[in-house]
């Protein structure tokens, strides 16, 4: 996605396809005070010295060199993860989802995009972030600087540019900022990438990941956010001035890579999946998590109009997607 007018204005994170995705409303272009979360973003940016942090150009170029890379480690099967590893659903366990910001800035002209996180843990002990693609896409095509696919791109020479990543999380109601270091992998097709936090006094904490794809009608919890404090009950206090809630859903079926209907358990290829309700904006790259295991089963994208008659719906990809990126148990890789 493409912004043609630079403005003071968070974008949060969002899916547009023209084939198979809703067309999300045309926001109103015009200058506007920023928002609590996009200063403390930019504050960031700004404390954050510059060898202390990796420029957009430099994780974008990471991004598409590292497509489909498979890690040299394994990531845990838990799809019926023990009472200590579950998800529990209650307002404590919003700290184990987090914000991923992407931030350039020019002068008095800045861009940022925000998604949803979560961490998992390798069996080698290392935390690594799984999250959307697409607002790295979005920010990447921003005219502050734009880079070419090919090989010998060269990032923006301007002095007075900066830019960078960073894991938002919360601690004593503030907001904390830490800087993204790399970029490991990313599925383009499902709209994935692992990020890598540079070194934290102590690990992420992790969610169990099912490789195992939950059948329509499953109960789910998915993490939803907020820019303002919704009218229904439930909604706590998140990051800055951001709202969360576990709200409660439903898995409603799956679609292969031609957006035929799939299903599990079969020789399909389940390359995403369908659910209600529908995802706020900023929700995409979170969990959506088995209500009776307490597994991460999918992660949200965003949504898509399923049919005239059955109207929008919720679109995710299964977690499964996420072992593609790990190497096997009993393989290894060369």
């Amino acid at each position: 996605m493409r912004c043609h007018t630079l403005c003071r204005r968070r974008l949060f994170a969002t899916v547009h396809s023209p084939i198979v995705l809703a067309k999300p409303p045309n926001l109103p272009q015009h200058a506007s005070p920023p928002r609590p979360l996009d200063r403390f973003i930019l504050e960031a940016l700004a404390s954050t010295p510059s060898e202390r942090r990796t420029a957009l150009p430099q994780l974008i170029q990471q991004y598409l060199d590292r497509s489909e890379n498979v890690l040299d480690a394994q990531l845990p099967y838990e799809p019926h993860p023990s009472p200590a590893r579950r998800v529990s659903f209650s307002a404590d366990t919003a700290s184990d989802i987090y914000l991923i910001a992407h931030v350039v800035r020019e002068n008095d002209r800045n861009k940022i995009t925000v998604s949803s996180g979560f961490a998992v843990h390798t069996s080698n002990g290392q935390s690594i972030l799984v999250t959307c693609a697409h607002t790295l896409e979005e920010i990447r095509w921003s005219p502050l600087f734009v880079l070419s696919d090919g090989p010998h791109s060269s990032p923006p020479s301007s002095p007075d540019l900066s830019s960078g990543s960073f894991i938002l999380s919360s601690l004593d109601s503030a907001p904390v900022a830490h800087p993204i270091a790399s970029v490991l992998s990313s599925l383009h097709r499902s709209d994935l990438i692992l990020l890598s936090p540079s070194r934290m006094q102590s690990p992420l904490r992790s969610l169990p990941i099912s490789p195992y794809p939950a059948p329509a009608g499953t109960p789910i919890r998915a993490h939803f956010i907020s820019e303002t404090r919704p009218k229904e009950d439930g909604w706590q206090p998140w990051i800055s001035d951001t709202w969360s809630k576990w709200v409660r859903g439903t898995i409603l079926g799956y679609r292969d890579f031609s957006g035929q209907e799939a299903t599990p358990g079969t020789y399909d290829a389940l390359s995403h999946m369908l659910f209600q309700p529908l995802p706020t904006a900023g929700s995409s790259g979170g969990p959506i998590v088995d209500e009776n295991t307490g597994a991460v089963v999918g992660i949200m994208l965003g949504s898509r109009m399923n049919s005239s008659v059955e109207g929008v719906r919720g679109w995710g990809v299964p977690a499964e997607a996420i072992f593609e990126m790990f190497t096997l148990p009993g393989l290894k890789v060369r």
